[in-house]
C-alpha cells in the first residue's frame, strides 16, 4: 500500500513538471517609416490611416514644377551646344582640307627647291604654313571635343533631375497597413521625413521573456502554442530569435517566477495570412 502510495506522489509530481508555463506578450508588426526622398511641397497623399498597402503602391506625390523648368533649361542648353558642335565638325573638317592643301603644296616647292629651281626660303615658307594649319586642325577638334564634354556635363544634370522627378513619388517598399500619417496635402516636407508608418501585418511576432532555467529548452525553430482572447483555435509560432544577453525581468510582462529572476528575451513569429491577428492584440504563449 506504501509503495502505490509512492508511485501516485511520483506520477502528480511528474504530471506537475510538464504542465506547460504561459508567458504573455503582445502581437507587434514590424514597421516601416516610408520617407519622401525629395523635399518639397506634398501635392497629393494617397492613403489614410488603416488603409492596406501593396508593395509599389504610391504613397504620396512631391511637387516637380521647379523640377521640370530645370529640365528644360538643360534640354534648351543642349540644342544650343548641338549647334556649336555642327560648328565645331564644320571647322574641324575645312582645317583639315587646308592642311591636305598645304602639305601636298610643301611637297611640291621641297622638289622644286631641291632640284634649285625655287629659292629655299619658299620651302621654308610653306613648312611654316603647313605647321600653322597643322595648329589650327589640332584646335578645331579640341574645340568639339570640349563641347561634347559639356554635352555629357548636361546629359549628367539632365538624369539627376530624371532622378529626383522619379523620388517625387513616394511609393510603399512593402505592404502593410497605415499606422500613421504625418502629414496633409500642401504641407512642406524635408527630404528623408517620414511621411507614413506602415505595419507589416501578414507575419506578425511577439516578445517573450524566459527563466534562465529553461533557456536549454529554447530552440531556433521550435514550434509554440499561442492562444488569444475571442479565438476558439489555438495558433502556433515558431521560435526566430533569441537574445544572448540576460537582463532582469521587465516589470511590464508576466511570469510565474520572481520577478527578480534573470531572464532572456525571445521571440516568436506568428503567421497572419488573412489579417485575423491584429498589432497590440494581447496573446499567451505556453511553453
Amino acid at each position: 500500500m506504501r509503495g502505490m502510495l509512492w508511485g501516485l506522489v511520483l506520477l502528480l509530481g511528474c504530471q506537475q513538471q510538464q504542465k506547460p508555463t504561459t508567458y504573455t506578450g503582445v502581437l507587434e508588426g514590424r514597421s516601416a517609416r516610408v520617407p519622401a526622398l525629395l523635399g518639397g511641397r506634398l501635392v497629393e497623399v494617397r492613403v489614410e490611416e488603416g488603409a492596406m498597402v501593396a508593395p509599389g503602391d504610391t504613397i504620396a506625390l512631391v511637387d516637380t514644377l521647379e523640377l521640370a523648368i530645370q529640365a528644360r533649361q538643360v534640354e534648351a542648353a543642349r540644342e544650343e551646344l548641338a549647334v556649336q558642335e555642327e560648328i565645331a565638325a564644320t571647322a574641324l573638317a575645312r582645317t583639315g582640307t587646308d592642311l591636305e592643301y598645304a602639305e601636298e603644296k610643301a611637297g611640291r616647292i621641297r622638289a622644286l627647291a631641291e632640284d634649285q629651281a625655287l629659292p629655299r626660303q619658299n620651302s621654308d615658307d610653306l613648312r611654316h604654313q603647313v605647321e600653322l594649319a597643322s595648329s589650327a586642325r589640332q584646335s578645331a577638334g579640341q574645340q568639339l571635343q570640349l563641347l561634347q564634354a559639356k554635352d555629357k556635363q548636361l546629359l549628367v544634370q539632365l538624369e539627376l533631375i530624371r532622378k529626383k522627378e522619379a523620388d517625387a513619388v513616394v511609393v510603399a517598399p512593402i505592404g502593410g497597413v497605415v499606422a500613421s500619417r504625418y502629414f496633409e496635402p500642401g504641407e512642406a516636407i524635408l527630404p528623408m521625413q517620414a511621411v507614413v508608418e506602415l505595419l507589416q501585418v501578414r507575419q506578425l511576432e511577439v516578445k517573450i521573456y524566459i527563466p534562465e532555467e529553461r533557456l536549454s529548452q529554447v530552440r531556433y525553430g521550435q514550434q509554440v502554442r499561442l492562444r488569444v482572447d475571442g479565438m476558439g483555435e489555438g495558433l502556433t509560432g515558431q521560435v526566430s530569435w533569441v537574445s544572448e544577453r540576460a537582463e532582469f525581468t521587465p516589470k511590464t510582462i508576466l511570469t510565474p517566477e520572481t520577478r527578480a529572476a534573470l531572464v532572456y528575451a525571445v521571440k516568436v513569429l506568428v503567421a497572419n495570412p488573412e489579417g485575423v491577428l491584429k498589432h497590440g492584440m494581447p496573446v499567451e504563449v505556453e511553453w
